[in-house]
C-alpha cells in the first residue's frame, strides 16, 4: 500500500507539471485515422522496404498499456478498443515536446499520429510525428500488466479488469453478439420486443423470495420483478401473438457461481402453441446463436465439449428419479419420499408436498449428471402453477427445463389458461405461504381477471441469459458474464 501511495504522489507531481508547462492533462475530442486491429490487419505483413518507400500515416487514440524509456527515445505500446500497437517516440523528432514523453506513465491515453516502420525485431512500429495526451491515470494499472489475478479484485474493479486482460472484454463482446443474435432470431419468427413493470405490486410469474422497495408518492410498497411473465400474457389476452422482454429480474436469494441476485432473462411468449413446439422451437433457437455467436454447435467447457445438434433428449421427472436410483414406490407417496429423502442425506422442508420432495430429490441425484442438452419433461402440477395439467395425468403439467452441465437453462409449458384453475392454483400457493413457505406466489386477482376475458392457447418460455453465456464462452462462474456483478462491501 506503502508503495502504491507513492506511485500517486509521484504521478500528481507530475499532473502539477504538467499543468504549469500549460498542458491539459485531461483533453478533449481526439480524431484518429484508424484502429489498432485495422492497422495489423492491413499492414501486418506488408514488407519493411515498402513501407519506408510508401509513407503510411496513421493517427490512433488509445491507452498506454507498456513503456520502456531509452533516454533520446522511447517505445510504448498503445492499446485501443480493437487491440494494441507499438509506437516510438523519439527526441529528434519531437523536439521540445519530448519533454511531455517524459511525464507519461503506463495506464495515460494518448493520440498519437505518425508513419508506420519496422524495427530491428520486424515489429509493425509507429513512429510518432505528433501526439496529444488525453487523459492522465493518477492510478498505476497492475504490476507487469497482467497482474490482475485475484479474482474478488477484477469482479469489483471491472474497468481494470477490461484494460489488463483483453480475454475479459472479448468474453464481453460475445456477449453481446449472442444477445443481438437471440433478437435477430426471434423477429424473424414474427416476435415484438416489448417491455414490462420492474416494480409490482404483486410480485409474480416465479416461486422466489422478492427484493421489496417503497414507492413514497402513493405510500405503497413495491416489489423488484422476480419475472415478467403475467404482464407478457396480459399482452396474449390484449391481441398480441408473439411478444418477447428481455429482462432484468431481482431474487433475493443466495450468491454463487451460478446466481446473482440481479440477472437477465428472456421470456417469450407464443398464441397457438404447446410445450412439444416450444422443444423444437428451443432446439432451433439455441443452435442459431451458437453459430452466429460462436461459430460452432460444439462448446468446450472445462474438460467437456457440449454438443448442442439436435435433437436433444426428453426424458420425463419421473422416469429420469428412476433411471437414477430413485426407488419407484417413492414417487406416488410423499411420506415415503420424505424418509427415503433424509435417509440419503437430501434435506426437505417440513410439510413439503411429494412434489417438492421429489425436486430436491432430482436436484440432488439427477441434475448434476445431465451434462449434454437434456429436456426434463412433465413436472408435478403443484411445481408448476402457472402450467396446464396434462389430459392424461392431471397430476403433472406440459412442461420442460432444458439442462446443460447440470443447470437448468431454461423453463417452459403450455400456459394455462383456464382462469378457475388458475385461482384454486394460486389460492393453494398462498395457503403454502401462510404455512410458512416464503418461495410460493401470491393471489393476483387482475391476473385472473385478465384471463376471464379469455387467453388463447399459448406456450411460454423462460431462458437464463447469464447461464446461457457461461455455456457458450465457457465461463465456470455467472460473474465471468456479468459485468458488474453483486458483492459484498469492501
Amino acid at each position: 500500500m506503502e508503495e502504491l501511495n507513492e506511485q500517486i504522489e509521484q504521478r500528481l507531481k507530475k499532473l502539477e507539471e504538467l499543468k504549469k508547462a500549460g498542458i491539459e492533462p485531461f483533453g478533449g475530442p481526439f480524431e484518429a485515422t484508424h484502429k489498432a486491429a485495422e492497422i495489423l490487419a492491413q499492414y501486418g505483413e506488408t514488407p519493411k522496404e515498402e513501407l519506408e518507400a510508401n509513407a503510411v500515416n496513421c493517427v490512433i487514440a488509445g491507452r498506454i498499456v507498456a513503456m520502456r524509456d531509452f533516454g533520446k527515445a522511447a517505445f510504448a505500446h498503445v492499446q485501443d478498443s480493437s487491440g494494441r500497437i507499438q509506437v516510438y517516440f523519439r527526441k529528434d523528432v519531437l523536439a521540445e515536446n519530448y519533454s511531455i514523453v517524459k511525464k507519461l506513465d503506463v495506464g495515460d491515453i494518448v493520440g498519437v499520429g505518425g508513419k508506420l516502420f519496422r524495427t530491428r525485431t520486424n515489429e509493425l512500429t509507429l513512429e510518432v510525428a505528433d501526439f496529444k495526451l488525453l487523459t492522465k491515470s493518477l492510478r498505476p494499472l497492475p504490476e507487469k500488466w497482467h497482474g490482475l489475478r485475484d479474482i474478488e479484485t477484477r469482479y469489483r474493479q471491472r474497468y481494470v479488469d477490461l484494460i489488463v486482460n483483453p480475454e475479459v472484454r472479448r468474453s464481453f463482446e460475445k456477449r453481446s453478439a449472442i444477445i443481438k443474435a437471440l433478437r435477430d432470431f426471434l423477429e424473424s419468427k414474427g416476435f415484438i420486443e416489448v417491455e414490462t413493470p420492474m416494480m409490482h405490486q404483486i410480485p409474480g410469474g416465479a416461486a422466489a423470495r422478492p427484493f421489496m422497495t417503497h414507492h413514497n408518492a402513493l405510500d405503497i410498497d413495491l416489489y423488484l420483478r422476480i419475472a415478467p411473465e403475467l404482464y407478457l400474457k396480459r399482452l396474449l389476452v390484449g391481441g398480441y401473438e408473439r411478444v418477447y422482454e428481455l429482462n432484468k429480474n431481482f431474487r433475493n436469494e443466495g450468491i454463487s457461481t451460478k446466481h446473482n441476485p440481479e440477472f437477465t432473462m428472456l421470456e417469450f411468449y407464443m398464441a397457438y402453441k404447446d410445450y412439444n413446439y416450444l422443444m423444437s422451437f428451443t432446439e432451433e433457437l439455441i443452435p442459431y446463436i451458437a453459430r452466429k455467436a460462436i461459430g460452432s454447435l460444439k462448446v468446450a467447457f472445462g474438460d467437456v465439449e457440449i454438443d448442442f445438434t439436435p435433437p436433444w433428449p426428453k426424458i420425463p421427472i419421473l422416469d429420469a428419479l428412476s433411471n437414477s436410483g430413485v426407488p419407484s414406490d417413492i414417487l406416488g407417496d410423499a411420506a415415503k419420499a420424505k424418509a427415503w429423502a433424509g435417509s440419503n442425506g437430501i434435506e426437505t422442508e417440513p410439510g413439503a408436498s411429494l412434489g417438492k420432495i421429489l425436486d430436491e430429490i432430482f436436484k440432488e441425484k439427477v441434475e448434476p449428471g445431465l451434462i449434454q442438452p437434456t429436456f426434463i419433461i412433465d413436472y408435478p402440477v403443484e411445481l408448476s402453477p402457472l402450467a396446464k395439467r396434462k389430459h392424461q395425468n392431471p397430476a403433472l403439467v406440459e412442461r420442460f427445463e432444458l439442462f446443460v452441465m447440470g443447470r437448468e437453462i431454461a423453463n417452459a409449458f403450455s400456459e394455462l389458461n383456464d382462469p378457475m384453475d388458475q385461482k384454486e392454483r394460486f389460492q393453494r400457493q398462498v395457503e403454502a405461504k401462510e404455512k410458512g413457505d416464503e418461495e410460493t406466489m401470491w393471489m393476483d386477482e387482475d391476473f385472473i381477471r385478465a384471463l376471464e376475458y379469455g387467453m388463447p392457447p399459448a406456450a411460454g418460455e423462460g431462458i437464463g441469459i447469464d447461464r446461457l453465456i457461461m455455456l457458450l464462452t465457457g465461463a465456470s462462474s455467472i460473474r465471468d458474464v456479468i459485468l458488474f456483478p453483486q458483492l459484498k462491501p469492501e
